[in-house]
């Protein structure tokens, strides 16, 4: 399909689009700030006000000057004049001081919307299916959501703007056509035939606008990924020890290039049409003069009927352009807006159950399960047969790559499995209620996360800080002694990015705060995927000597490089080539000869023995 079929195409599709955006523009403006529509209604009256200012009442103060220059009832003439002069300056004051009301009141509006879109986005975007966030289409549209309700659309203010500017220009139009038809019946034609050429070539621009916008989102992504990874201070160790910051600016420049080259096309593919208007409105203006000066020589009008019709015919083109360009600017505007609804309503890949988890002991089996990522032709794992007794220890250990962190996700239920299925006490686990679910895990991923919150925040997440527990979670992470030497103890602020007193803990600590926190939500599955990986070796041998104290009776799974963490779990499942090839105690596998644990441990144990 060619350019111009596409945009054919979108073209016909714009009206539901525009519909469905407008219906939840205004829904969202009436039921979270009603008082928005008091801001146009009073912009309205202001409006209305300005523009009998303009058109109307010059024409009387121009006849009564008229008539006192030819000295016709000179005093009664003056008075009127004085009258006429004062309701203009009361009415343009009245106008500006309602103005000045409407741009303070709309600017605190469009401030609150811009907050509550960007507060609805992030809590979509956290609350949405796991697989989506590492799709790169998803991403796209993310950016282009972000994009759409605010710079392009303006969101909700943005949008009514449009509307509000159709209504009023619509109200403007039909008085000033009135007037017009009764003093200068030919500037209508005149307007319209120009207006009809200028709404042509403003189309134009518009659909060219669209088409390049939608290839600035992608690149406005790529870029915004590295530069702000540049000023990102959580980069800056391997940005400076590996001079990577002039390849950053490199790749930053490019993708600033390209995006300069798309705004260079669109300012030049626009161009034409630009001086196409404005060759219009020239001759357009030309006309309407020369026609309005002839009907005043020839006595058919008075000056002060010229100087009317001169507005009214600057207000009638100003007005049927205005009802033209917004509905065009509605258009545009609900197109960009849409994105963001496009991206709300991406539709769930996990499908929801609603059965209740009961009991504290859980058996986890996985029963002929294999996997591929969304997008990709290679099983990560294949037919894999395990069973997990409750309160039970399971070390998974392997070569990287061999699948153990999706093994992970895939029981969290960030991913769905391809085949086979995945029992909780003999459910398949799609039948639970995600909510209810969720709660049976308190994991550790490899690649964790702190905030920018108190210790005690991290370790609770918002819930109610039980101090003892806070306390004894720290104590068997092995962080209660550090935790209470920080400068405001649990409270303590970390990272310096909202406060320069916070404090920059070291990875052990981090590593410890995170199993303190997958402690403190008291799960009966926990889950430490290489938990171990920023500790001391003091510390790593503490955590493995208390492991029985760490876990308790909870059901464990234990990811691992280091195989001498494997001797204490009940049971260890090796994987490699996409699947469980071992499956056993320590001393069983250890004892396997050519076996793929004996090997990895002796591999591993040869470092720690004299020669």
């Amino acid at each position: 399909m060619g350019k111009s079929e596409e945009e054919k195409k979108n073209r016909k599709g714009n009206g539901p689009v525009i519909r469905k955006t407008l219906r939840f523009m205004l829904r969202t403006a009436w039921k979270e700030k009603p008082s928005l529509f008091v801001v146009y209604g009073i912009q309205f009256a202001a409006q209305l006000i300005q523009k009998v200012q303009i058109v109307i009442l010059p024409k009387f103060l121009m006849d009564e000057l008229t008539l006192i220059i030819r000295g016709e009832g000179l005093s009664v003439h003056v008075k009127n004049v004085i009258l006429y002069a004062a309701i203009i300056c009361g009415m343009s004051l009245l106008s500006n001081v309602m103005n000045n009301v409407v741009y303070q009141w709309r600017a605190i509006l469009e401030e609150w919307f811009n907050e509550y879109f960007e507060t609805l986005l992030a809590d979509h975007t956290m609350k949405m299916d796991f697989e989506h966030t590492e799709d790169p289409a998803v991403l796209d549209q993310l950016n282009r959501a972000k994009e759409g309700i605010s710079w392009y659309s303006g969101g909700v203010t943005g949008v009514l703007n449009s509307v509000y500017n159709m209504v009023i220009n619509v109200t403007v139009l039909a008085g000033v056509t009135m007037v017009i038809a009764l003093t200068c019946p030919l500037l209508l034609p005149i307007q319209i035939v120009a207006l009809f050429l200028i709404t042509f070539l403003n189309a134009k621009q518009n659909q060219i606008e669209i088409v390049q916008y939608g290839k600035l989102a992608k690149i406005n992504r790529v870029f915004g990924y590295y530069l702000y990874r540049l000023a990102d201070f959580s980069y800056g160790k391997e940005i400076r020890l590996y001079d990577s910051a002039e390849m950053m600016c490199r790749k930053a420049g490019r993708k600033s290039d390209e995006m300069i080259g798309t705004w260079r096309e669109l300012s030049e593919r626009k161009r034409t049409y630009s001086w196409g208007m404005d060759v219009v409105n020239a001759i357009r203006d030309g006309l309407s003069y020369f026609y309005m000066g002839l009907l005043a020589i020839t006595g058919r009008i008075t000056v002060g009927d010229f100087t009317m019709c001169a507005a009214a015919a600057s207000e009638l083109y100003q007005g049927m352009w205005g009802v033209v360009s917004a509905w065009q600017d509605i258009t545009k505007r609900c197109i960009y807006a849409n994105e963001f609804l496009v991206f709300l309503e991406y539709p769930e890949r996990l499908s929801k159950g609603e059965r209740q988890v009961r009991g504290e002991k859980h058996t986890i089996e996985f029963s002929h399960v294999s996997f591929r990522y969304p997008r990709s032709e290679q099983y990560v794992l294949k037919d894999i047969n395990l069973t997990i007794s409750s309160g039970e220890h399971l070390s998974v250990v392997g070569l990287n790559g061999a699948g153990k962190t999706t093994f992970i996700k895939l029981l969290c239920r960030l991913y769905d499995v391809t085949e086979g299925e995945i029992l909780i006490d003999g459910i398949n686990i799609k039948e639970y209620s995600e909510a209810e679910y969720r709660k049976l895990f308190a994991v550790v991923f490899q690649d964790f996360k702190l905030l920018a919150f108190s210790l005690r925040e991290n370790i609770t997440f918002g819930e109610a800080a039980q101090e003892e527990e806070v306390n004894r979670v720290l104590e068997l992470a092995g962080f209660y002694e550090d935790a209470r030497k920080l400068p405001e103890g649990l409270d303590t602020m970390l990272y310096k990015s909202f406060d320069e007193h916070g404090t920059e803990l070291s990875g052990g600590q981090q590593q410890k705060t995170a199993i303190a926190r997958a402690l403190y939500r008291n799960a009966p599955i926990v889950i430490l995927d290489e938990p171990t990986a920023a500790l001391d070796p003091v510390a790593e041998y503490d955590i493995y000597r208390h492991f029985d104290c760490l876990v308790g009776n909870r059901t464990a799974i234990y990811i691992s490089h280091r195989l001498s963490s494997c001797k204490f779990c009940d049971r260890i499942a090796v994987f490699a080539d996409n699947t469980i090839k071992e499956y056993g105690t320590h001393s069983e596998l250890v004892g396997r000869e050519k076996g793929i644990y004996a090997k990895m441990f002796a591999a591993q144990a040869q470092h720690y023995v004299e020669v």
